[in-house]
């Protein structure tokens, strides 16, 4: 069982799983995806789609500190 960072894993809980919407595209998710990206921009969360991922691979890559490579 998988849950949102921070949050709690209620499974006994009536309450509908929060879906996740891309932040390019808007294509809806119910539950988290795993070829899904997340960024924190401002302190806020931003998911994108896999599609949306891999068409932006450059522009994602280019804004990582170069500690990273």
């Amino acid at each position: 069982m998988t849950s949102l960072p921070g949050g709690s894993d209620n499974s006994g809980s009536d309450t509908e799983p929060q879906s996740l919407v891309c932040a390019r595209c808007g294509t809806r998710a119910k539950a988290p995806q795993p070829t899904w990206t997340c960024s924190v921009e401002n302190g806020t969360r931003h998911y994108v789609c896999d599609t949306c991922s891999r068409e932006n691979l450059r522009a994602i890559e280019g804004r990582l500190d170069s500690a990273w490579w």
